[in-house]
């Protein structure tokens, strides 16, 4: 980070960096996954900065984040799931029923992925989109 709190590159890097250490360190089908979804969030827009948020003890490698305008989603391992959470995603259109979790918050939603779930790549790209537009108003 500059003093004036805007990413820089090598920023951009140490994020990306901290989130590939992260899936290499999974393993498995978490690790698997968790790739898969970073790869479609990429490719459904590429201007989205990858950062790496709450680090802590209990959680060294901390929780990968995708931001643009604000934050998009994080993107966090249980011992039997990868859970993408949208941050506004009850203000998003969710034609396909991707979320399936936090369905109760006022403002979040949740995508729980479980070993041998498939996620609907146009779907998740289009959630993706949706709260980028969000974000930009």
């Amino acid at each position: 980070m500059t003093k004036f709190g805007k990413k820089t590159d090598d920023d951009k890097e140490d994020a990306s960096a901290l989130i590939d250490a992260k899936i290499a360190g999974l393993g498995g089908w978490r690790s698997e996954t968790l790739a898969q979804l970073r790869a479609l969030i990429r490719e459904a827009d590429p201007e989205i900065v990858e950062t790496v948020k709450w680090r802590k003890p209990t959680n060294p490698s901390g929780v990968p984040v995708w931001e643009r305008g604000g934050i998009i989603c994080t993107g966090e391992t249980y011992k039997d799931k990868v859970k993408l959470t949208f941050a506004q995603g009850a203000a998003l259109p969710d034609p396909k029923g991707l979320f399936n979790a936090s369905l109760d918050a006022g403002t979040r939603r949740a995508i729980d992925v479980f070993e041998g779930d498939r996620v609907d790549a146009a779907a998740l790209k289009a959630l993706v989109r949706a709260a980028v537009k969000r974000n930009l108003g």
